[in-house]
């Protein structure tokens, strides 16, 4: 990328590209998150392009700031969640993209990040749209990670918790995509 990064830093975690292809690193717990969202490649396609363009993460009440308006791999991005000073912001590098190809047939778009210092987790996850060879659409979500640090470890309950929540706000957001909901 040219000019000046959004965040700095390294990816801060093993297994770099794991959720597209590969199995968790060792000691990352992991999160497998698979929902049907409707029927047909046009619902797929807009799926896709919200996921590929960040839509997903805001419907999800995310703030996101991003170095590119599309997903693109290096792009780094920080998605903001809570308010004022209770505002958590997690900075993350695309790791991984997969793109909607031409015709009908079964396939997936999508795309995995992972994190980088200051966000509170150390892992990857990844967001993925499906459409299989009876036209049924699926999102998938791909998550493995561990608590950044002591602070982030002594609430890994509230941690896990915050996970699922967001999550299932993931989930809502995609449900919108893929009714076409502006």
């Amino acid at each position: 990328m040219k000019g000046k990064r959004l965040v700095g830093g390294r990816l801060d975690y093993p297994g770099v590209g794991a959720t597209e292809n590969g199995r968790p690193p060792e000691g990352f717990p992991c999160l497998v998150s698979q929902v049907y969202l409707g029927e047909g490649v046009e619902l797929y396609r807009r799926v896709a392009k919200g996921i590929l363009s960040w839509e997903l993460q805001r419907r999800s009440g995310l703030r996101v700031r991003a170095e590119s308006d599309v997903v693109r791999p290096g792009t780094r991005v920080v998605s903001g969640f809570g308010v004022g000073p209770f505002r958590i912001n997690a900075p993350c590098e695309v790791v991984w993209v997969r793109r909607p190809v031409p015709g009908d047939g079964p396939q997936s778009a999508g795309f995995g990040y992972g994190t980088l210092p200051g966000h509170p987790a150390r892992g990857e996850e990844a967001f993925e749209v499906e459409v299989d060879d009876t036209g049924r659409v699926f999102l998938k979500i791909t998550a493995f990670s561990v608590p950044a640090n002591r602070f982030y470890r002594a609430g890994a309950l509230v941690t896990r918790a915050a996970q699922r929540h967001v999550t299932s706000r993931y989930v809502e957001g995609a449900r919108q995509l893929a009714a076409g909901e502006s």
